[in-house]
This record gives structure tokens, sequence and C-alpha cells, in this order.
């Protein structure tokens, strides 16, 4: 029987996971089994946190806009803004709502203001 050498593809993917994990510090960019652990912990974080980015977002949004709002009216806040913008089927999300807010606030201002009177005009609830 003629010998097998092994040890390509073994290799080569070895060296692919070496490459993910260059600039990991001490062991965790030197030794295979800690490296493939490392990518594991690395890959499950990334995906858990790209979730928890778009909360974290979310959430900035949501102040933004409140503070703003509460500084043009007293009794008004963000959701009753919100409430008042899906009753007049207004599609503004909260993100344009939140740069609108921190960019020119005058419009954020007219905007709630029309929603307002409107509101107040046509006595919807």
């Amino acid at each position: 029987m003629t010998r097998i050498k092994r040890g390509y593809v073994a290799r080569r993917r070895r060296t692919k996971i070496r490459l993910f994990a260059s600039s990991f510090r001490g062991a965790h960019s030197r030794l295979t089994r800690t490296i493939t652990q490392q990518k594991i912990r690395a890959l499950v974080s990334a995906h858990r946190d790209r979730g928890r980015q778009k909360r974290n977002f979310r959430r900035l949004w949501i102040t933004r806009i409140n503070a703003v709002i509460r500084e043009n009216t007293v009794s008004y806040s963000y959701s009753r803004l919100i409430h008042d913008l899906y009753k007049k089927q207004l599609l503004l999300n909260r993100k344009i709502l939140a740069q609108i807010a921190i960019l020119n606030r005058k419009y954020l201002y007219m905007i709630s203001n029309e929603i307002i009177n409107e509101v107040e005009s046509t006595g919807i609830i």
C-alpha cells in the first residue's frame, strides 16, 4: 500500500481559524483548541449583542424623542405622540423622529402641534 500524506486539509482549516483569531491575546491566538473555543465564544457574543444593540438604540431614540417633546408641551409625552402618529397614519419610525428631534427641533414641534390640533379638532381619542 502506498503511504497517504495527511495534513493539507487540516492545515488549511487550522490556518483559517488562526486568521480569525489573529487579533486575540496570548494562547487564544496561538493554540488550536483555545482558538476554536474562543471563536465559538466570539460568534455567540456577536450574535447576542446584535439584538442587544438594536434594543439599546431603540431605547436611545425613545429617550431623545421624549426629552424634546416634553420640553415643548407640558402635558404631552412620547407615548401620546406615537399614539397620535398611528391614529393619523403618519409612518415615521423612531430613528427618523430622533434625528429630527436632534437636528431640527422646530420640525418635530411642528409635527406634534399639527397632530395635537387635528386630534383636538376632530375629537378622536
